[in-house]
């Protein structure tokens, strides 16, 4: 396949430009994300386990919720390469959650020839569950 036409440079980005990705959270979600990650953590995979927490159910693993921000970063800067990324999980994540991931160049950095992104994560009731930042090492 060729990406040529859609690889962005440091010329086509600006600050401002935005992506999303959405999906509903599901339940094979989680077992995927269990059987690539070894996550056993009961609060993801055991209802009765997590009944008697303060989530009151089984919550999705915050980082395979983030795995959206890293989709909509890649949309963003589509064809460069993640350089960092900090995360602060705001509110949990349940099994049938609509998330929409949210990436917006900020800032160019030209010493670094990088950008910098504020990333969000907000449910079907534009609740935020997720906050961060990224930075992306633009390639060309």
């Amino acid at each position: 396949m060729n990406y040529q036409d859609k690889i962005k440079t440091w010329e086509t980005l600006k600050p401002g430009d935005v992506e999303t990705m959405t999906k509903t959270m599901t339940e094979s979600d989680i077992m995927l994300w269990v059987g690539i990650t070894g996550d056993m953590n009961p609060v993801h995979i055991d209802r009765v386990y997590s009944k008697n927490t303060r989530f009151k159910d089984v919550v999705v693993p915050g980082l395979c919720v983030a795995g959206l921000i890293s989709t909509a970063v890649t949309k963003v800067t589509f064809g460069n390469v993640y350089a960092m990324q900090n995360l602060k999980f705001v509110k949990p994540v349940y099994i049938g959650d609509t998330i929409t991931a949210t990436a917006v160049i900020k800032e160019k950095l030209e010493d670094k020839h990088m950008v910098q992104i504020e990333t969000t994560c907000v449910n079907q009731n534009n609740e935020v569950v997720i906050v961060g930042e990224a930075r992306e090492y633009i390639l060309a």
